[in-house]
Formats: C-alpha cells, structure tokens, sequence
C-alpha cells in the first residue's frame, strides 16, 4: 500500500531520467563491469553513462537511434551493449544481486526452491527465432504457442520463492512447456546446485520435465471449482515477477532479431528490480 512514507522509501531522485543510477545503485554493480584499460586510448564516455543509457532504452522501449543526444552516442551505447551481451554481464550481474539479496533478508546465497513457468509474448518483424511462420502452399501454419494462440517467443523463467529471477531464457513459442522445462533445469544446475524443489503448473506434469534432474517437481494445480482468475500457492510468486519486469516497454514484445539480445534484456530487466531494493537497504 502505497502511504507517504513508502512512496519516500521507494523514490528515486536523479536529476535527469528516473531510470539512471544514483551513487548507491552505481556502486553495487561498478565491480561488474569492464575496467578501464591503463593503456590505449582512454575512454570517451564513463561506463555509468553507458549502462544508464541501456536501462532507457529498456525501459522506456525506444529503438537505439532515438536515445536522448545527453546520453553517449547510440552507435557507442549499442556497441557496449553488445560486448556486455556477448560477455553474459547482465547474468553475471543478476547473479551476484541474487545472492547479496537473499544474504540481505537471512537466507542462504544459493536457492534450495523454485518456481518454473513461461510467459508468451509477440515478436516482430525483425526477425530470429520464433514460434509461427507464414502458411505457405500444402503447409499448415505453426500453431505457435497453441494454448494463448500466440506467435512469437516464450520467455521462460525460474526464480526462487521470494521472485527473484535465477535462471531465464527465451526460446520460440512453438516449443511447449514440457519440451522446453526439463532442459531448462539442466542447465540451470551448474548455477544453483542446491535447488531439489520446484513447483509449476500442469503444463510441465510430464516425464520430460519431472525426470530430467534430481529436482522434485510440484505441480501447483488448479481448484476443481476455480471459475477466473484465482491466486495459487507459489505459482502466483513468478506471475508477479513477470509484471514486473513488463514494466519495461522494451520487453512488452520480444524486438530482438537474436536470442542473446533477448537475453541480456531480460537479466538486466532483473537487476533493475534487485538494484534499489540493495541500495535502499544499504
């Protein structure tokens, strides 16, 4: 509930644009990020500038060559991006606001629990991998995500109990929730070793999916009276999540013509909701 002394706690005051970092939020990922080298040519722009320029565009769903002139040029902003995309940054910096924030509340550093689910959302014209293509003759049209009806990408995501996003990856709407779990588990492992239990809804109640880690998978199903909209233990953790992060405008529809460009935006789509959370606390 929004009163005045939660609207003071949660406020931002920057002098420009509401998603630049203040000092607080600049000093927690500073360590992340490429150093300066002590030889060549020094740098143009400060590195802050640069990702304050990244989470405008993300957040406000512009393309890269409408950037504000008080930013650094767009070619040097996209340029930087692609470096911090190319090098896993954002993950690498989701990774360890992850951590800090669990250790923040008294938990443990690494999940022992999660919550898998996908959120479908429309592609455009610029191309990539997707789920749908254009019928064509003697060929039936990709039904796409064949539940919502929807053709683009799925971004699929596991976060921890409290929301906090672990693991996320967008693969083309096509492929079901059975089909695309299990692998996601896999590869989270390595990462977050320690999570045995995890709960989803009846999509990933297959074999592909519930034998293909060691992980206890939960199905949270529905009430047999349920008619609308009903909140369902846990599952209702990663919905909100995904609100979240849809308040950034470049993630209402998936724009990227890669999947490591949808990627990095949605990782850094998570710092932005651990960011002030860890400098307001600090």
């Amino acid at each position: 509930m929004w009163t005045p002394t939660t609207r003071k706690q949660h406020s931002r005051p920057t002098a420009r644009y509401q998603t630049d970092l203040t000092a607080k939020e600049w000093r927690l990922i500073e360590q992340h990020l490429p150093a300066a080298r002590k030889t060549g040519r020094p740098r143009a722009w400060p590195m802050r500038e640069i990702v304050n320029a990244v989470f405008y565009v993300l957040r406000g769903g512009i393309a890269w060559r409408l950037l504000p002139s008080d930013f650094p040029p767009w070619p040097t902003v996209y340029r930087w991006f692609a470096a911090f995309r190319d090098g896993s940054v954002f993950e690498k910096i989701n990774h360890a606001l992850v951590m800090a924030d669990r250790e923040r509340v008294g938990r443990d550093a690494s999940p022992s629990a999660a919550i898998i689910d996908s959120q479908s959302v429309k592609t455009t014209e610029a191309g990539g991998p997707r789920g749908g293509a254009c019928p064509r003759a003697g060929r039936r049209p990709d039904p796409g995500d064949a539940g919502k009806k929807i053709k683009g990408r799925k971004h699929h995501a596991l976060v921890d109990t409290d929301g906090r996003a672990l693991f996320v990856e967008p693969h083309p709407a096509n492929i079901q929730d059975r089909d695309a779990g299990g692998p996601l588990l896999q590869v989270s492992r390595p990462f977050f070793p320690f999570v045995r239990h995890v709960w989803a809804d009846g999509g990933y109640n297959h074999e592909r999916v519930t034998q293909a880690t060691g992980i206890l998978v939960e199905i949270v199903r529905k009430q047999p009276d349920q008619v609308g909209f009903a909140v369902l233990p846990r599952r209702w953790v990663i919905e909100r999540f995904f609100a979240c992060i849809n308040r950034n405008r470049r993630l209402a529809k998936d724009f990227e013509a890669t999947g490591n460009s949808a990627v990095a935006f949605l990782y850094a789509a998570s710092a932005m909701l651990l960011i002030p959370r860890l400098a307001r606390s600090s």
